[in-house]
């Protein structure tokens, strides 16, 4: 099975930049993508062979989510029930027989971490909603997480240390998620492997130099880790602030 994962960064204007081709190109069994930035009705993106689903914020303009998938799933829920949380169009879980297929769209902690303490929050909560599916069955949980977990995860660790995606806080989460239950499948199987980055800042020339951090994750149950067959990060993807990353794995 072929997973893709990518955050668009503005889905129409992706659309402009190639998205189709690499969409069909990637030919992924599942491709999830975050901050589509569109509401119902802005954008007709379906492909033959495919069902989409759109979860989009109240907000126009902002942050959402979409999976195509070509296997009808039994069930689809949008958000993790919490109202507070729900407004963002930042969560869609596709339930299948034998795992939980979930997408997800972390909120940034923002410059001068003005967010940090709702993301806090938000960490905790999304955690608790991962860890109940995962009672259930094995859980796929992919998307823009918005956090570099370790120094080897980003170009300048020491630079960043208190910036968003980089403080200790966010940090501490994703490694309380992990130890719900989960793994990190890219690290599971290249433990050690550096400038292996997601996103590049728009400044500078940070993509042309790989001055970047690795924020896109594929992350799944421990029950499920031995059937990794692969992680990939694909960087010469363009079309976004960030590549796509992709998980396959056999279920």
């Amino acid at each position: 099975m072929k997973l893709i994962s990518w955050n668009v960064n503005g889905i129409r204007a992706c659309i402009k930049k190639g998205f189709e081709n690499f969409f069909i190109l990637s030919d992924a069994d599942i491709f999830c993508i975050q901050e589509t930035k569109c509401q119902d009705g802005q954008v007709n993106l379906e492909f033959e062979g495919y069902h989409s689903f759109w979860n989009s914020a109240e907000k126009k303009g902002y942050s959402g989510t979409a999976i195509f998938t070509k296997k009808k799933p039994l069930s689809v829920s949008y958000g993790i029930g919490i109202d507070e949380h729900d407004k963002e169009g930042r969560v869609i879980t596709l339930e299948f027989e034998k795992f939980y297929m979930v997408n997800i769209y972390t909120p940034n902690s923002k410059r001068e971490l003005e967010r940090l303490d709702y993301r806090m929050i938000w960490e905790d909560e999304i955690r608790k909603y991962l860890t109940n599916l995962n009672q259930t069955k094995p859980v796929i949980v992919c998307g823009d997480l918005n956090v570099a977990h370790e120094e080897i995860d980003l170009k300048n660790p020491k630079t960043n240390r208190k910036n968003a995606g980089f403080t200790d806080e966010e940090r501490n989460k994703m490694t309380q998620l992990l130890n719900s239950g989960f793994t990190d499948t890219f690290r599971y199987l290249y433990p050690k492997k550096e400038n292996a980055y997601s996103w590049w800042s728009y400044m500078g020339r940070a993509r042309e130099k790989n001055i970047g951090w690795r924020i896109d994750y594929f992350i799944v149950s421990n029950d499920i880790n031995k059937k990794i067959n692969d992680a990939k990060i694909y960087p010469e993807v363009m079309g976004s602030d960030h590549c796509p990353v992709g998980l396959e794995i056999k279920l």
